[in-house]
């Protein structure tokens, strides 16, 4: 197929609007007496395609927006469980190395459906209350204690979900002035799902000697002290 510089028209204009032959001409030229021969003198028809009823087909604008619509990103993505290390299991005594509690001792109790680890300190031992922490942060210690008894069914992603508290709008005359932060107080049905948890867990550990001053000492490196030849 030649190229559409180099293509000429069938009927070439003498004058702008004057072709140089006739309708009959190029009626003979195009071949369409042939396929009108064919069709029995009829020029063969084409049938209408039908018209789409369905009503989730929306035509779409002709023009663009003149603001910028935000669409969700769909996410095909699966969701693939995290793995826990082997050195993890219920009941090993692990070392927070990041957060507010950092370089405190805390008991690993299970794995939430988010991937990250529930422990707890216990709080009355060391002060670390249930949390949740990424198992990327903290080293595995070869100590264990025994949980059998501790019943944390009720715990996971959503017991420590943040209440979100509805914003006020401040008026004229309480823009300047200086809004007293009042603290958070701790639920009471929480502070009774701790002692719930700790009780048993507390009696385990005085069982066993030197554990609770262990559990309540931070970890902390010294001077001349090789973290990669340490054993946990």
């Amino acid at each position: 197929m030649a190229p559409k510089s180099l293509r000429t028209s069938r009927n070439p204009d003498l004058i702008r609007g004057v072709g140089k032959f006739s309708r009959s001409k190029m009626y003979h030229k195009r071949g369409l007496w042939a396929i009108k021969a064919k069709n029995g003198g009829v020029f063969p028809k084409h049938e209408a395609k039908p018209a789409v009823t369905d009503a989730t087909v929306t035509k779409q604008p002709k023009f663009y927006p003149a603001d910028d619509v935000k669409k969700p990103l769909i996410n095909k993505r699966k969701h693939k469980p995290t793995k826990l290390r082997e050195s993890i299991t219920p009941g090993t005594v692990l070392i927070l190395l990041a957060g507010r509690f950092m370089g405190k001792r805390v008991v690993f109790l299970k794995q939430l459906p988010s991937g990250l680890l529930l422990v707890t300190g216990p709080f009355k031992i060391n002060g670390v209350p249930l949390r949740r922490v990424n198992q990327s942060y903290v080293i595995a210690t070869s100590t264990k204690v025994d949980i059998f008894g501790v019943n944390v069914e009720k715990f996971d992603d959503k017991y420590f979900a943040k209440e979100v508290a509805e914003k006020k709008k401040k008026g004229d005359g309480e823009f300047f002035e200086a809004e007293k932060e009042e603290k958070k107080v701790l639920p009471d049905n929480k502070k009774d799902d701790q002692k719930t948890v700790d009780t048993p867990l507390i009696k385990s550990i005085e069982g066993v000697a030197d554990l609770k001053p262990y559990l309540s000492a931070r970890f902390s490196l010294k001077s001349g002290m090789k973290p990669h030849e340490l054993v946990f």
